[in-house]
């Protein structure tokens, strides 16, 4: 594994890492090869869109770096954007986009 997979795959465990604080889960649940339960694939939807967005990864490394499609990377942002139309869903997300905001640097200054 090269240094910058290596990097998103650190990058991406730590948007699981803070989706699954904020939802009460464990983070290795969450990255489970198989679908899982609807709560752990919504989990996982959240935690690629905060990966994509929130750290600006492409969706191709998103992929690459959850073991993923990137079809199924793709289909979990347009999920999560979609459900963004919820007020209250909208601003649990821009909390966590800060949260991941706050701590990514510190990542990348450890890399």
């Amino acid at each position: 594994m090269g240094i910058q997979q290596r990097f998103d795959r650190n990058s991406a465990y730590l948007a699981v890492s803070l989706v699954a604080y904020a939802l009460e889960m464990k983070a290795e649940d969450i990255l489970q090869p198989d679908r899982g339960p609807r709560e752990l694939v919504r989990a996982r939807q959240v935690a690629m869109y905060l990966t994509h967005v929130g750290l600006g990864m492409s969706l191709s490394r998103v992929a690459i770096a959850f073991e993923r499609d990137r079809s199924t990377v793709a289909h979990a942002c347009h999920r999560i954007e979609e459900m963004r139309d919820d007020a209250d869903y909208d601003a649990w997300l821009e909390a966590l986009e800060q949260g991941l905001a706050t701590v990514a640097p510190l990542l990348a200054r450890a890399a």
